[in-house]
């Protein structure tokens, strides 16, 4: 699903805004380390018991995360994977969809989770800025994602440069100066 221009500028600055009020500053960024600073708990379906755990792949391969009455969120994660990269993926998909304040579950709310984690995990001003040699694997590798991720970050890095990368924006600014690149 595409989301309208408006909306991906505004999941950029939330993701800007959250690294610096959880002080977000290197990389490659940590889903986890993130979701500690931000009080939601991480749970590896590992942890689960085998009815729990059966559910949980059920409802989904990858993970999911969930507010309960107390208003604390949890976040499940499949700690099966073939990756590192693909379940910090995961969680800071999850983490996306807590951060932008979703309450329903639907495709504009998973298109939007689903940028914010890119976005987060592989910021351009970063891959352009930290990278020596930009390519999927410079990118897999200094920001620590699966193929498919870094791909994904590759492609969108080059659409980025096509449209104005010397034209920073005031939290592309921002960014570079919270991880001392600027």
């Amino acid at each position: 699903m595409r989301l309208k221009n408006e909306q991906y500028e505004e999941i950029k600055r939330v993701v800007i805004d959250t690294f610096l009020g959880y002080e977000i500053k290197s990389v490659p960024i940590s889903a986890f380390e993130m979701a500690v600073k931000m009080g939601i708990r991480v749970v590896p379906y590992s942890a689960l018991n085998n009815e729990q755990k059966k559910a949980s792949l059920k409802f989904s391969l990858d993970g999911y995360s969930m507010e309960n009455k107390a208003h604390e969120w949890t976040i499940y994660y499949n700690d099966s994977c073939e990756s590192y990269g693909r379940i910090n993926q995961t969680i800071m998909h999850e983490i996306g969809h807590y951060a932008l304040g979703h309450i329903k579950e639907g495709e504009e709310e998973e298109a939007e989770a689903k940028f914010f984690a890119k976005y987060a995990l592989a910021p351009p001003p970063l891959v352009h800025n930290i990278c020596q040699d930009v390519n999927v694997e410079s990118i897999m590798g200094i920001f620590d994602l699966s193929y498919q991720a870094a791909e994904y970050a590759y492609r969108y890095y080059n659409n980025w440069l096509r449209f104005g990368e010397l034209d920073y924006t005031d939290y592309e600014l921002c960014l570079l100066e919270l991880f001392k690149v600027a």
